[in-house]
């Protein structure tokens, strides 16, 4: 199984060493979020230097708050501090509540506002440069004038039908959050593919984000993803693709349990379609350090 886990933590130095230590336990990626250390790209740059293998994605960065070229730049830059392939490029429109109320921007047409970032975004990656004027998103740049020193794989945070079309026609395919297995089999997995064949590109990567927490006590286990997890259960977006799969809340779409039963759980995500697992441990009980240490002890077995 390819499985990564949430990167972060609260210096450099300690996220650093957080790659080093997944690395060696032979975990597949890191997930960072946009509010890692104010920006997360530049502590990911220095945990690149400091490995050699893992992959190092964002899960994801706001596509409102940089204008496309200039985050086709700064991916550039990582990869060129990084010296070696392996950073992934994560993005997403977010929501209403941090853009709109939170940065006082307009989140009137977040469809059509991500469908434009994604086409100059990965045009200027791919090409260098882009001539396009849209509604919400216009560029003219000369070709060659970003010049990554690694190809850098774009992942849309995808869970709308429009956004999966976007996914599999321009990115290199999804990066999903609180999708269960049934909603990546009917929902994510026919529509992304559909929209990559279409489009003439190869099949798209699926990576299905959910928490993971191995506990004999399932009952405690949800309650404890529930009680960390509060905004995801009031967001629209989340509630949707929940929906889809069949779960009521984030407790529900949890993967739970004891080793076999979450191992059965985590290949039912790659049998629904996932390529990659993005496990987020969550601590519970009595002795929060001994469920972490349960929980990561069998994903990098499994990683393994």
């Amino acid at each position: 199984m390819r499985i990564g886990l949430t990167g972060g933590a609260s210096t450099p130095d300690k996220i650093i060493n957080q790659a080093k230590k997944a690395e060696a336990e032979g975990f597949h990626h890191l997930w960072f979020a946009s509010v890692v250390q104010g920006d997360p790209l530049v502590s990911m740059a220095l945990a690149g230097r400091e490995t050699s293998t893992i992959e190092l994605g964002t899960a994801v960065l706001q596509t409102y708050t940089s204008h496309p070229f200039l985050l086709a730049q700064r991916a550039a830059s990582v990869t060129a501090a990084m010296g070696r392939p392996g950073f992934t490029l994560g993005i997403g429109p977010s929501h209403a509540g941090h853009i709109r109320d939170e940065f006082g921007l307009s989140y009137d047409r977040p469809g059509r506002n991500t469908e434009e970032y994604v086409r100059l975004l990965t045009s200027l990656l791919r090409d260098g440069g882009v001539d396009s004027t849209g509604e919400e998103w216009s560029a003219h740049i000369r070709p060659g004038t970003v010049r990554a020193t690694e190809p850098v794989p774009v992942l849309l945070a995808a869970l709308s039908p429009r956004l999966l079309r976007v996914a599999g026609e321009h990115a290199d395919g999804a990066v999903l959050w609180m999708a269960p297995a049934k909603a990546i089999a009917q929902h994510v997995e026919p529509r992304l593919t559909a929209a990559a064949k279409a489009a003439g590109r190869p099949a798209p990567r699926i990576v299905a984000g959910l928490p993971v927490a191995v506990h004999d006590d399932e009952t405690e286990a949800r309650a404890a993803v529930n009680a960390n997890a509060v905004m995801y259960a009031s967001s629209p977006a989340y509630q949707r693709i929940m929906a889809i799969g069949g779960a009521t809340g984030p407790g529900e779409a949890a993967i739970v349990g004891d080793e076999a039963k979450v191992e059965r759980q985590l290949q039912a995500l790659l049998d629904a379609g996932a390529t990659d697992i993005w496990a987020q441990p969550v601590p519970l009980g009595a002795d929060p350090r001994a469920s972490l240490r349960r929980t990561r002890e069998l994903l990098a077995g499994l990683a393994g």
